[in-house]
C-alpha cells in the first residue's frame, strides 16, 4: 500500500501485493452495463480502523482481483479485465456531518460521501474499477463508501467482495469464489438451448439516441431522488392484503413492486396508459449457479401494468412471472444472436430494453436478502445500508432492507415533478401503515 497524508485527508492505494491468475473476458451482460458505476454507502454507529480496513481489503483483493484490475478493449470490440493489482484506491477523510446528516446526503448526486468509479473513462483509460471512501462524521460515527464499475459485477459480485473483506478483517472462513476466464463460456454451459427468443436489448435509432444523451446528460437537473420506508409489519400487512385479494400467496416483494408502481402511476396521473415494470433477475438461482459466481448474471422481467388492472392482480402477475421466467422471459442466448446480428463491437450503442425513460419504464432492482448489514468490518457491524445517488436515471429504483436490518428503504429517482408529488402522497404510500409501528433505527429526516 502507498499513501499520501493531509491534515484531514489521507489517500492511499490498496493492491493485494500480487497479480491475478489472468485476464477474463467479459460477458454480453458485463458489456450492456460497462458505462455504468454502482455506489453505495454502509453506515457505522461508531469509527472504523482504517489501517485494519486497508489491511483486510489487501487480502481480499488476492481472492477477488477483478476488483484491483483495469479494462480493456480488443480490436473485435470484446471487453476484458486485466487482474493486474493496479489497485484500489482508498480515502480516508474528515465530514462534517452527523450521522443523520450524512443520511440526508443518500439524496444527492453530489453527497460527498462516496468517489463514485468513472466508468464510461475506464473503458479507455486505466482507471480504478473500485474506490473505497471512509468518511469520519462529526459526531464520532462513520459513513464507509463505495463505488464499484459495473462490468466487474452485479450486486451479487459485490456482496461477495464484501464478505470477503468482512472474513479478512475477522478472521473467518472465507466465501467460495468462482470465476471464469471467459464469462460468456461459461453461462453457456448451464442455458438451456432455447430461451424465450426475445432480446433484452436494443439498437436504438438517431433520434432515440440522441434523447438518451439528453436525459443522460440533464439527469442532475431534471430528477430528484426519493426514499421511502416501511416497516416489517406495514409491508407484511401489505403483502398479506394482496394475497387474499389475489387469492394466492405473494412475496414481499410481489407485493412491494405492485404496489409502488400502482402508487406512481396515481401520483403521476397514468390514466388508461400502459406502463411497464422491468424487474431484474439473478440468474444464479434460476441457472443453478454458484451464489459466489462472478459477473453480471441477470436477466429480467419486464411487465406490462395495464389499465384496470388493481395492485393485487398485478403482483398475482409478477408472482406468475417468476415461476415462468426460465420458458417466458429468459433471454441470453436472444442477446447473444442479436449482437451478432449487428456486430459485438457495437454492443456499446445498445441499450437494455427495460430501460426506456421516454415511456416511464420502471426498474425496481431488489438487493435484498444479500445479508450485507450482518458483516462486520474491523470489529464493527453496519447498521445502514444505501444506495447513493450517481447518474440520477429517471424511472430507476432500489429495494434494500431498512436500517439494522428492519423492513424496507425503497429508493428511487424521478423526474423533479413526480418527485414533489410523491412527497405529497403519503397516505397512497403507506396505507398499510398503523400508528403505533416502529419508526426506524436511524434515518434520513425527509424518509417518507
Amino acid at each position: 500500500m502507498t499513501g499520501t497524508l493531509t491534515s484531514d485527508t489521507e489517500v492511499r492505494t490498496v493492491r493485494a501485493g500480487r497479480p491475478g491468475p489472468g485476464p477474463v473476458r467479459c460477458s454480453v451482460g458485463d458489456l450492456l452495463l460497462a458505462d455504468l458505476p454502482v455506489s453505495v454507502v454502509l453506515f457505522h454507529d461508531g469509527p472504523l480502523d482504517p489501517d485494519a480496513l486497508a489491511a483486510g481489503l489487501a487480502r481480499a483483493l488476492g481472492h477477488l482481483p477483478e476488483f484491483a484490475g483495469r479494462l480493456r478493449t480488443d480490436p473485435a470490440g470484446d471487453l476484458w479485465i486485466d487482474t493486474d493489482d493496479a489497485g484500489v484506491p482508498f480515502t480516508v477523510a474528515d465530514a462534517p456531518y452527523t450521522l443523520t446528516e450524512a443520511l440526508d446526503r443518500m439524496v444527492l448526486p453530489a453527497g460527498g460521501l462516496v468517489d463514485h468509479v468513472r466508468a464510461t473513462e475506464a473503458r479507455r483509460e486505466p482507471l480504478p474499477l473500485l474506490t473505497v471512501r471512509l468518511n469520519r462524521l462529526a459526531d464520532g460515527t462513520c459513513a464507509l463508501g463505495l463505488s464499484w464499475h459495473h462490468a466487474v459485477g452485479d450486486m451479487q459480485t459485490f456482496a461477495l467482495l464484501l464478505r470477503t473483506w468482512s472474513a479478512c478483517t475477522e478472521g473467518t472462513d472465507l466465501p467460495e469464489v468462482h470465476r471464469a476466464a471467459d464469462r460468456d463460456g461459461q453461462l453457456d454451459a448451464h442455458l438451456p438451448a432455447e430461451d424465450c427468443g426475445t432480446p433484452g436489448l436494443r439498437l436504438p435509432d438517431p433520434g432515440e439516441r440522441a434523447a438518451l444523451r439528453r436525459t443522460v446528460a440533464g439527469a442532475a437537473l431534471a430528477n430528484r431522488t426519493v426514499q421511502v420506508w416501511f416497516s416489517p409489519a406495514e409491508t407484511e400487512r401489505l403483502r398479506a392484503a394482496h394475497s387474499a385479494a389475489a387469492g394466492r400467496r405473494l412475496s414481499a416483494n410481489d407485493a412491494l413492486c405492485a404496489h409502488l408502481l400502482h402508487v406512481l402511476r396515481e401520483v403521476d396521473g397514468a390514466g388508461d396508459e400502459e406502463q411497464t415494470l422491468t424487474v431484474p433477475v439473478n440468474l444464479r438461482r434460476v441457472l443453478g449457479l454458484p451464489d459466489g459466481t462472478l459477473g453480471n448474471l441477470l436477466g429480467e422481467i419486464r411487465l406490462p401494468y395495464r389499465p384496470g388492472t388493481g395492485p393485487a392482480g398485478y403482483a398475482a402477475e409478477l408472482r406468475t412471472a417468476v415461476e415462468e421466467f426460465t420458458e417466458k422471459h429468459l433471454g441470453v442466448r436472444s442477446n447473444l444472436r442479436f449482437l451478432e446480428t449487428v456486430g459485438r463491437d457495437r454492443a456499446a450503442e445498445c441499450v437494455p430494453a427495460g430501460f426506456d425513460p421516454a415511456r416511464r419504464t420502471l426498474t425496481i432492482s431488489s438487493w435484498c436478502r444479500l445479508g450485507l448489514q450482518d458483516l462486520p468490518l474491523a470489529g464493527r457491524r453496519p447498521i445502514a445500508f444505501s444506495p447513493a445517488a450517481t447518474l440520477q436515471l429517471p424511472w430507476t429504483s432500489w429495494l434494500v432492507e431498512g436500517p439494522r436490518g428492519e423492513g424496507h428503504l425503497y429508493t428511487l429517482v424521478l423526474p423533479t415533478r413526480a418527485a414533489a408529488r410523491l412527497r405529497g402522497a403519503a397516505a397512497l404510500l403507506h396505507p398499510h401503515r398503523h400508528p403505533g409501528d416502529p419508526a426506524p433505527a436511524v434515518a434520513p429526516r425527509k424518509l417518507l
